[in-house]
């Protein structure tokens, strides 16, 4: 008790504060209460918010993820699930991230939440390379990042994950790796409906907005394992004819790159170009003097704005794709497609199709390299 007649505590919790904390209060009873309370989240781990803005360093795993927020440059997908996780991890203590802590976090996404195993893997890995970023920084409270000694196939459910989701009346993701080809007749038919083919199981063509638009973007994702988003949002003065080349100046993994085109490629953008200058009726009165090369972005950059465009085009093509007969591919699998091929006709490296497709690395890349047996067996003696 002081003279004034308040009471104050000193609260001390090694690892999770800094120094000594005080508190005042104006009664024994409030006081009592509260500093109870706070000594209850203190043994669990977490730093209460309220304690948060009373010290200025990095101590807890929001205090992280803000930091790296703030001062790295990462793709729009890691910020939408670091701004995700911050309401998830408020307060708990950096200290408190162990590899227990890892796996408790493993089994809660796949037990509590019954995420996807892919998606598992895309929180585990945006956390991960912030934790990275942290460790690196020399942050005492985070000597190591434990998110790096999960064992591979982490994210398959094991028989008790699945036993524990059955048990809520609800199945187990599978960790299924998408291998899905568009290659021969369904190929053929895809492209039939964009050439206003009427489809055996509709009474009419396909009425599609923009059509030469579309075509083309199916022509150049599959002739140029180029991301949705990184051609939607293309300018012509991106495309060099002369060089057979586009640039990108900003991509996924933020990086610039430069995409060589195939004469495939060339040809269906010069049949594009033709139509919009042409004033095709197909196209609505779209022009090149918006200095975009397809009409469906408005140049508004924010993620919510890019976001809501790729559902919409991902969502157009999936109807194509359904009235085409094969439904089950998805347009991110013509990049697969466009990177298979790659590997298919050509004798370039791991590292030249890399460069060309913009993965990060040649592992990532692996996993769009499922080459057709036959192929491979026509290189056999």
């Amino acid at each position: 008790m002081r003279p004034s007649g308040t009471w104050e505590y000193t609260v001390r919790r090694k690892g999770l504060l800094p120094k000594p904390l005080s508190l005042t209060f104006e009664s024994e009873d409030e006081g009592d209460a509260y500093v109870r309370r706070i000594e209850q989240l203190l043994d669990a781990g977490i730093l209460p918010e309220e304690l948060v803005a009373r010290r200025g360093s990095v101590v807890t795993v929001d205090d992280a993820i803000r930091a790296y927020l703030g001062k790295v440059s990462m793709p729009a997908s890691d910020i939408s699930l670091l701004n995700t996780l911050l309401d998830r991890w408020k307060g708990q203590a950096l200290t408190s991230v162990s590899y227990e802590w890892t796996e408790r976090w493993v089994t809660a996404m796949k037990r509590r939440d019954v995420m996807a195993p892919s998606t598992i893997r895309h929180y585990v890995g945006a956390l991960a390379r912030c934790f990275d970023w942290t460790v690196k920084s020399g942050n005492p409270s985070l000597p190591i990042n434990p998110l790096r000694l999960l064992p591979k196939r982490y994210a398959t459910y094991t028989d008790e994950d699945s036993a524990a989701v059955r048990t809520q009346g609800k199945d187990p993701k599978e960790d299924i790796e998408r291998d899905q080809r568009l290659h021969g007749d369904p190929e053929k038919a895809v492209r039939a409906v964009l050439d206003k083919v009427k489809p055996e199981n509709r009474q009419r063509p396909f009425e599609l907005q923009y059509r030469p638009a579309l075509v083309f973007l199916f022509e150049l994702a599959i002739e140029s394992a180029m991301r949705l988003r990184e051609m939607y949002t293309l300018s012509p003065a991106q495309v060099d004819i002369e060089q057979r080349t586009i640039f990108l100046d900003k991509t996924k993994n933020g990086s610039k790159r430069q995409v060589p085109l195939t004469t495939v490629a060339i040809a269906a953008y010069k049949r594009y170009v033709g139509l919009v200058e042409a004033g095709d009726a197909e196209m609505e009165g779209f022009t090149f003097d918006t200095d975009r090369l397809f009409p469906w972005w408005d140049g508004d950059r924010e993620p919510k704005a890019l976001a809501t465009v790729t559902v919409r085009l991902s969502a157009q093509f999936g109807r194509i794709f359904d009235a085409a007969g094969c439904g089950e591919v998805t347009f991110h699998d013509l990049r697969h497609e466009a990177t298979s091929r790659l590997y298919e006709k050509t004798s370039l490296s791991d590292v030249q199709i890399a460069k060309i497709t913009g993965h990060s690395s040649t592992k990532l890349l692996m996993r769009y390299a499922n080459l057709r047996g036959s192929e491979l067996a026509l290189q056999l003696w």
